[in-house]
């Protein structure tokens, strides 16, 4: 199998969907490039963002629950998301994140200067420099992410032995990899010092793995099967096509497709401006515009 090169997206669950819509579009810079339903769960929005092109490895997407039910971090879970910035922007970031009252904690988690903070729903996110140079100060798309994995090893073996990804380095319990593509994204496999973790507002739902088309998706679906993995079929989602797994970690892993796309039902200078429903939907759009709250665009 050809190695994967890059993440796909990332689902995480958060709260009100305007306060979600302001942080990443206001806060963040990032574009609002999808309104639509959870296609397991219709009467939630799943909101897409990216940067302004929808760039692939770029894309961040969100469940907005509206209630109350904030989730347990902790194993089988993505840990921190870190987004990658130009080079020489690190501080005015930092300058930029306490001008809008969120804390920032310097590190290293990613193996160089990591400014870590987290969302108005407590999702824990990071910027990392990285790419070239810019005078604009925008997130060019993500930088990597943390699995919380519950066994450590067997979520190193399929991330080396079957997915590609190569082995940097390790740091105490920390494992760090990197994936093939132009993109070098970066993965942290660490072993979380809690119980198992459980959905709700402020987690993470799953991280997504791109892979170039629906014969290359088939391939891994029947091979990760041989392996022994419980992989669902594939499923349509109009932007793409996808598999789902929980790795040997517990992680929930989805491996999909580049294409159609997001312009797929939008032109790209729509994109996100009006509630995109899939076709088995469609006839209840009147009662999704009336339900789901109306978004401040």
């Amino acid at each position: 199998m050809e190695p994967i090169k890059r993440i796909h997206h990332i689902t995480a669950i958060v709260g009100d969907p305007n306060e979600n819509l302001k942080f990443y579009r206001d806060v963040l810079g990032l574009r609002l490039i999808k309104q639509t339903v959870n296609f397991d769960d219709p009467g939630v929005y799943h909101l897409y963002f990216a940067d302004h092109d929808a760039t692939p490895g770029t894309v961040i997407t969100f469940f907005p629950w509206p209630n109350d039910n904030y989730g347990r971090k902790g194993s089988g879970q993505v840990g921190r998301i870190a987004f990658r910035v130009p080079k020489g922007s690190l501080s005015s970031w930092k300058e930029h994140l306490d001008n809008h009252s969120i804390n920032t904690k310097e590190t290293r988690l990613f193996g160089r200067e990591t400014l870590e903070f987290d969302d108005v729903h407590g999702l824990e996110l990071a910027i990392v420099e990285g790419g070239e140079t810019s005078d604009v100060d925008k997130i060019l798309g993500f930088h990597g992410a943390v699995l919380l994995s519950g066994n450590p090893e067997g979520t190193k073996e399929l991330l080396t032995k079957k997915m590609g990804l190569k082995s940097l380095d390790a740091e105490g319990q920390n494992q760090h990899f990197e994936t093939l593509g132009e993109e070098r994204h970066h993965i942290i496999t660490a072993i979380p010092p809690m119980a198992p973790g459980r959905f709700g507002i402020g987690t993470v739902h799953h991280i997504a793995w791109s892979v170039p088309d629906r014969e290359t998706l088939e391939s891994w679906q029947s091979a990760l099967r041989g392996e022994g993995f419980g992989v669902t079929v594939v499923k349509d989602r109009n932007y793409f096509e996808s598999i789902y797994l929980g790795e040997p970690g517990n992680v929930v892993f989805e491996f999909a497709t580049d294409g159609p796309g997001f312009t797929a039902d939008e032109d790209m200078e729509s994109l996100g401006s009006a509630l995109k429903l899939p076709e088995q939907y469609e006839h209840r759009r009147p009662e999704y515009e009336r339900s789901l709250p109306k978004l401040e665009l």
